[in-house]
Order: C-alpha cells, then structure tokens, then sequence
C-alpha cells in the first residue's frame, strides 16, 4: 500500500469501501483539491485523481499521487482508464467529483464532448448512472454569463449534481472543503445508510434569558456535541432538523436549521416541530436554562443609578418533558450534565432523569472534569437506557461520541434492517 494511504479512515468510516474519482480542471482553485482529497480519503474513501491538461500546469500531477497514493489519469490511453473507472467494471467509481469545473469543463460535458480525461470519464459515467457531482469556479462574468449557466442547466437536467459556488469578490469561489466533504458522504450514503428513510431533531446549544434588554442569564454550552450528532445522522443517511440556541460553534450552512434564544422559544420551535412532522429521533442536547428573571426589565440598567440589584428567579418550560406528549413514538435521548459527582450519583440522577421524562437512553456527563464537557472538544460520557445498562465512553472527541451514540441507538432500534 502506498504509505500516503495510512490515513485513510481515520476520522471515521462513513466513506468505507468507497472509490472517488476526483476530476481536477483548469481553474485557480484546483490547489485545493489536495486538501479535499486528504480529507475524503480521512473518512475512508480510495480517491483516484482524473486531471486535464490544463489542470497539470496548476498543480503537479506527482503532488496528486502523492496526497492519494494513487497515480493520476493525466491522458486518454489504450488503458481506458475512463472506461475502467466510469463503466460496468469491478473496481469502477463510486462517485465522479469534478472539483473545481471550469467553464470549458462544463461545457464540454453539456455537448458530450470527451477530449479530455475528465470529460471522457464523467460522459462514460453518465452511462453507467454513476453520481457525478460538479464544483464550478471562475470568475463571475463566466459564470453568470448565459452560455455557462445554460450548459449548467442542461447538466442538471442530464441528473449531474451542480453544487452552487460563493460569489465573493467578482467571482464564483468554490465553496469550502466541509460543505463539499458533506455533500459527497450525504450523496454516496443516501439509500444506503444506516439511517436511511429515518429523520432526526436534534436540539443544541445554550438558551439565553433576558435580565435587562442587554444583560443575560445562560451557561457556556458551545452546541458542539449537538452539531456532531446532526452530522453524523446526516452522514448516516438520514435527513436531520437542528434547533440551537446561541453557541459557539459556526453551524453550516448545509444542515436545515432553526435558531432560537430563549428556553421558551426553544420550547415553542420543538413542539411545533413536532407537531408539523413526525420523527423518529428527538436529541435533546441542548442545555437550556434552567431559570428565567420573573420580571425582566424593560430598560438598560444603570449602574450609576441601582448600585444593588435583586433578581427573582422562575423555572422555566422543560423541553424534555414535553416531547413524548407530542410525539410518544419518537426515540428520545436526552443528555444529563452534572458537576463533581461520583459515578454511582451521576448513574442515578440521570436514570431519574430518563424516567421522568419518558426518555429511552440518557447521555449523562460530569462537567467538572478536565478537557470534558462545555467548550471542549471532547467528552467522558455514560449511555444508561431504561434498562439501566451503563455503556462507558472514555474521554474522545466529541465526533466519535456522536458515532457511538448513534451506532447504539441503532442497535436498539434498527435491529430487523
């Protein structure tokens, strides 16, 4: 095995057993596919690069074997390569990325042009109903022009994906490696995925409560653990819903979303989801507050005026309480965090909580732990069910937590699939 593959799978496995046959043209940003390449084979993919001429006087094709292990189809050949690679062979193609696409690129697949070994691979895959998903990038006059945005229409229609760039500065950039990384492992696992046909809400990050028009109560939860769950769900073939409060944490632009303040608008926003549509998955991962002033008030406060200031607290709407009155069928897990406890209390004060919620697992954590917990990016947790069986996870990242989260929920309700 060439040694540049030992990263393959390292960030998990939702690309396993994948073969990516990545198409570099002739656009500026074609230095980045070194990066995406990196990353999609970091989630288990084989990534085998197609080039056009134009493509190798940008970046060296020995830099593409170098990031994939793989030598770069750079000509037609009697090889075939692109027959090989896009047609009714073992071995052939999960999926075509053409990343970036130029102009000419794109107008050549629209008039089934194959004079390139790009062009000649994503024709034959066309053929074989092979995914084909395509990245443009030039200048924006290029792209908004009607001859690129008729040959990107005619793509479409031919069933090519057309991922939208971002116009920024006169141009259409190609958008960032996280959003394409999502698009490929959501494309290659949609119908094959763990999850597939199934949809998950997902509720993450704090809440905040009013004391004076600029003052807040709330607590340091970042969202991170909810936004790994959305994504591995996501990643795992299902469709997914996220509500978040005010975190830390950028959520991208590519997962549906819904963003909340207040507890009681957190409330309102997941029972009306609820209401609207039926899920089969409700993670509350969310650390809402707890406690709302009873009478916030209604201007700014002035220190130099109420040099003393007594606030009156009142509980507010638990959200866990309530999604198994609106939807009983729903699998709920709800997360439980508490601070400097023994094992044994954390064990039982978070099976008290999954009781009185009516919840099916808890993920319950001790917050006061080094590196665990709120603003981090890793955790120590404990998955009780109803059962009262513990399952540890030593502290990891946060991502990997989501996985086996998810993997155990499966088990417990994906037994027959």
């Amino acid at each position: 095995m060439h040694p540049s593959k030992d990263i393959i799978g390292t960030y998990g496995d939702y690309l396993k057993d994948t073969r990516i046959a990545l198409c570099i043209t002739g656009s500026v940003a074609a230095y980045k596919a070194v990066d995406l390449a990196r990353r999609l084979m970091r989630y288990g993919a084989d990534v085998v690069p197609f080039m056009t001429e134009a493509a190798t006087r940008i970046i060296s094709p020995d830099l593409m074997h170098w990031a994939t292990g793989n030598k770069p189809v750079t000509e037609l050949t009697g090889n075939i390569e692109h027959v090989m690679f896009g047609g009714q062979y073992p071995g052939r193609a999960d999926l075509i990325l053409i990343y970036p696409a130029t102009a000419n690129t794109i107008a050549k697949l629209a008039s089934g042009i194959a004079d390139t070994p790009v062009a000649a691979l994503a024709i034959t895959a066309l053929g074989s109903n092979i995914p084909i998903i395509v990245v443009p990038a030039m200048h924006l006059p290029l792209y908004v022009s009607q001859a690129t945005q008729d040959n990107i229409n005619r793509l479409r229609k031919l069933g090519i994906d057309v991922v939208e760039p971002l116009i920024e500065e006169g141009k259409a950039k190609i958008p960032d490696i996280d959003l394409i990384t999502d698009h490929v492992i959501t494309t290659l696992n949609r119908g094959r995925g763990m999850y597939s046909g199934k949809n998950a809400l997902v509720l993450g990050g704090p809440t905040i409560e009013y004391i004076d028009p600029v003052r807040i109560i709330t607590n340091l939860s970042s969202g991170r653990m909810a936004l790994e769950i959305a994504k591995a769900f996501r990643w795992m073939g299902g469709d997914v819903k996220l509500i978040h409060g005010p975190g830390t944490v950028d959520i991208p632009s590519y997962i549906p979303q819904t963003q909340v303040y207040t507890t009681r608008e957190m409330f309102d926003a997941t029972k009306d989801e609820l209401g609207e549509r039926h899920y089969n998955y409700v993670f509350i991962a969310a650390a809402p507050a707890d406690y709302r002033p009873a009478e916030p008030v209604g201007e700014k406060l002035s220190t130099s005026r109420v040099k003393r200031f007594n606030i009156e607290l009142v509980e507010t709407e638990k959200i866990s309480d309530m999604v198994k009155e609106v939807s009983p069928e729903s699998f709920l897990v709800i997360f439980k965090a508490e601070y400097n406890v023994s094992r044994d209390e954390l064990i039982e004060r978070a099976y008290r909580k999954l009781m009185e919620s009516n919840a099916d697992l808890v993920v319950a954590n001790d917050v006061s732990k080094p590196e665990a917990g709120f603003r981090s990016r890793y955790n120590e947790v404990l998955i009780i069910d109803r059962e009262r069986n513990v399952t540890d996870i030593p502290l990891t990242s946060k991502d990997v937590i989501a996985r086996r989260l998810l993997d155990i929920v499966a088990e417990k309700t994906l037994a027959s699939k």
